[in-house]
């Protein structure tokens, strides 16, 4: 059976949780119908006429966005100007348009990891934290002959994960009894009569935002009538997670020399810089977007280069006067997550690679002259 959307944005949420967007950021399924099945995904940065006529083409009705087709309210939707034309479009051609923005941003493996990583940065902590992750203990007693079955289903669901490991669980062997009572339609034993039965007991952690998804998982693989469990929170805490990323070069370089790596790593032909050319960097801020005010918190944690879009000339001067060079190689680089992101679902095993695009459209409304 073909996967619907309701899948699809499930998987997107545990890839870029909700939870780490910042507040009143636009995100989610903006456009379309959630249970419409995935014929085909289109991933884009932004949602343009152009981009819409490219997934008609490719048979594609569902388009993940990094940037809100629905930003700024709209006065109208008359199809002789732009707004209009497009969601008439997306609307007669039943294309579904899901956004991930700022939470793609934070994610594990998102935005500013994937244009840190391009950089060879190393030793990468995050700049703006924004949320932290906190955990259950999820407990289980299971008949040993599905033990294995639970267990894989939980696991696939998101329980079991410590850092890089997954299924990560602690199984004991033992007893459990029970009597099933008038009413009761019992997978093992027979009402009226005290069963004992070998069981495992199966502990493991699960992040909070997804335990209900984990405990569902339990329950459907599990066999019987009422499963026991238990949820116990934890004081565990996980990783940071937020906004942009800091982190060290393997070998310190001039400012000119490292802006021209950068060039090359986002494939830019030119790039605005601050600072004097043959100061030497070593550690470097990054943030995809418009990261313009956050630079004095890059500066206070001892960047000595801040990369980041859209900066205006007042930021550049305060930046230059404090001592931190900017490097802005504008908004658009953050198209450089489409790759990635299109790996990571087809990793999860849901889709073909066939049925994933990433985007032809060059979207970025700058050129250089």
């Amino acid at each position: 059976m073909a996967a619907t959307g309701r899948e699809l944005m499930a998987r997107m949420e545990q890839l870029s949780p909700s939870a780490l967007a910042v507040e009143k950021d636009r995100i989610g399924l903006q456009v379309g119908n959630p249970d419409a099945e995935v014929k085909g995904i289109l991933l884009a940065l932004d949602v343009t006429e152009a981009v819409v006529d490219e997934a008609i083409r490719l048979g594609t009705n569902w388009i993940i966005a990094h940037h809100a087709v629905l930003f700024r309210p709209l006065s109208d939707l008359r199809q002789d100007r732009p707004a209009g034309r497009l969601f008439a479009k997306l609307l007669k051609h039943d294309i579904q348009v899901y956004v991930a923005h700022t939470n793609l941003d934070s994610a594990p493996g998102g935005v500013n990891d994937v244009l840190a990583d391009k950089l060879g940065l190393t030793n990468l902590r995050v700049m703006i934290p924004t949320h932290r992750e906190t955990y259950k203990k999820v407990v289980v007693t299971i008949p040993k002959d599905h033990h294995e079955a639970v267990l894989q289903a939980m696991c696939e669901a998101g329980a079991g994960w410590i850092g890089n490991y997954s299924h990560c669980t602690f199984n004991l062997l033992g007893t459990g009894t029970f009597r099933p009572e008038e009413g009761t339609n019992p997978f093992i034993g027979t009402q009226g009569a005290l069963e004992r039965v070998e069981e495992v007991r199966l502990e493991t952690i699960v992040p909070s935002r997804i335990q209900s998804r984990v405990v569902q998982a339990l329950i459907d693989a599990h066999p019987y009538e009422e499963p026991a469990y238990d949820l116990y929170p934890l004081d565990l805490e996980g990783p940071k997670q937020g906004l942009g990323r800091i982190g060290r070069l393997e070998h310190p370089l001039s400012l000119g020399d490292f802006a021209g790596r950068v060039k090359e790593a986002y494939g830019l032909s030119h790039l605005r810089s601050v600072g004097n050319p043959d100061i030497a960097v070593t550690t470097v801020a990054v943030l995809g977007g418009s990261g313009g005010r956050y630079w004095q918190e890059a500066k206070r944690q001892g960047a000595d280069v801040y990369i980041t879009g859209d900066l205006d000339h007042h930021t550049a001067l305060d930046a230059r006067e404090a001592g931190l060079c900017l490097l802005d190689p504008g908004h658009h680089v953050e198209h450089w997550v489409l790759e990635p992101l299109k790996q990571l679902l087809v990793n999860s095993g849901e889709w073909e690679e066939k049925q994933i695009y990433v985007t032809s459209v060059n979207t970025n409304p700058f050129q250089f002259v």
